[in-house]
């Protein structure tokens, strides 16, 4: 069975019950597995990583099976905020450099850019039809602090610095300091890209499976077992693709390596171009402020707007009552002009960190043939994708012929173990007071 370190309910339909996504388009219906199958390779998780994977590798000629616990798009997959951006790392590039080196940091930094351009080749290449929009993403200062700094960093990589007087003509109104835009990302519908990733993975011959658990997995000697409720995976190589939603035992050389953390999104009605005007906010970039506990927001193409925030230590029906009304708070007080217009939707989900604050990709040490791909800090869209395109080098044995840094290759173990969410409420109270 599986060992959670949230409680059910975080793992369960309430936080995902109005979640806009699941309205844009409908859900593929993969088979459950039934009975024994063997294959070259198990996917253990069917969103992008490991849907990622699947595809690459059965491009490559490998025989695949995934395993998806629930229905397709159920996981953080299918309801992020739809950022495919520069991220993966809360680790800054100075204290990067001073762990792991200059030459390494520099390789995880071509490694975020490259995998925004796999995102784009992958829908490119199978005509995905995924609402993309966004001209690369602005960061918002909330602070004069926080200006000063979007400033020196403009100046340092000649890029163009808006300061607030000039942010409502540039459709970026609301309650900020100034913003700057990194050219590289855009935005897109998560279940749309994440349902064609699928589509061209089964295409090359992947197998996928719905409503099959992992509840065990072992190994023999020779091969990985995975078991379900009602069939098991035999392969000699396996890919553990569960990122924020993981469990302590499958395997068992996770336990205290990942940090799942609450991420809430609202959706708004559509807002007119006359109230777009009056807030001044009119731009299709996707943003997100400087705070450490920080907000993202863009407005989509149907005028509707996604506004979302990390925050959340607890999961229940009252605790998702209460984030859900101090985040209406934060966009009412960010975007005042819009404090009439209504929420629609509303949703929660798990995003992933490590204690060394870098994702994780490569070989389980001392588990032969096992593999893992997880721990992107909120940015899995592009990082996730990437990571599935490693993984599948990998598993061939093959050298990556992309990017691929040593910083990625670590995953300690968090203090604590099991009741390491103690950890948190004192690092989210540090945060707040420095935002």
């Amino acid at each position: 069975m599986m060992h959670r370190i949230f409680s059910d309910y975080a793992y369960g339909a309430g936080p995902r019950s109005t979640c806009w996504w699941d309205e844009t388009c409908p859900a593929p219906i993969w088979p459950e597995l039934q009975g024994d199958q063997t294959v070259d390779v198990a996917i253990i998780g069917g969103g992008f990583t490991g849907l990622s994977a699947a595809l690459h590798m059965s491009e490559a000629g490998l025989n695949v099976a995934v395993l998806e616990a629930e229905t397709p798009g159920w996981g953080a997959s299918g309801r992020n905020g739809g950022f495919c951006c520069l991220g993966g790392a809360k680790l800054g590039a100075r204290a990067m450099a001073r762990v792991y080196g200059s030459t390494e940091t520099q390789v995880y930094q071509a490694g975020e850019e490259a995998a925004v351009h796999l995102v784009e080749q992958l829908i490119a290449r199978h005509r995905i039809d995924a609402d993309t929009h966004s001209q690369g993403e602005t960061v918002m200062a909330h602070s004069a602090k926080a200006r000063a700094a979007l400033m020196r960093e403009a100046e340092n990589e000649q890029a163009e610095f808006i300061d607030a007087p000039q942010l409502a003509a540039q459709g970026l109104g609301g309650a900020f300091h100034g913003a700057l835009t990194t050219p590289v990302g855009f935005a897109l519908n998560p279940r749309k890209y994440l349902f064609g990733l699928a589509h061209a993975a089964q295409t090359a011959g992947a197998d996928l499976y719905q409503n099959s658990p992992a509840i065990s997995l072992h190994h023999d000697g020779k091969h990985w077992h995975a078991v379900t409720p009602t069939g098991r995976l035999r392969a000699s190589r396996m890919v553990i693709a569960t990122n924020g939603y993981s469990s302590e035992n499958l395997p068992d050389w996770l336990a205290g390596r990942y940090m799942p953390a609450q991420s809430t999104v609202m959706v708004t009605r559509p807002i007119t171009p006359d109230e777009q005007a009056r807030q001044g906010w009119t731009s299709a970039q996707m943003a997100y402020d400087t705070r450490h506990m920080l907000h993202y927001f863009r407005l989509m193409p149907d005028g509707r707007f996604l506004f979302g925030m990390r925050g959340g230590l607890t999961s229940s029906p009252r605790a998702e009552k209460r984030i859900r009304a101090v985040l209406r708070s934060h966009f009412e007080r960010l975007f005042p002009a819009w404090r009439h217009v209504d929420t629609s939707h509303n949703w929660s989900g798990m995003v992933c960190l490590s204690r060394n604050l870098v994702p994780f990709v490569g070989a389980v040490p001392d588990h032969p043939g096992l593999f893992a791909g997880l721990c992107y800090h909120g940015n899995g869209v592009a990082m996730g994708s990437y990571s599935g395109a490693l993984l599948a080098q990998l598993v061939q044995g093959s050298t990556p012929d992309m990017p691929y840094s040593k910083v990625m290759q670590r995953l300690p173990r968090f203090p604590l173990g099991r009741a390491r969410r103690l950890l948190m409420p004192p690092a989210y109270g540090l945060l707040g007071l420095m935002d």
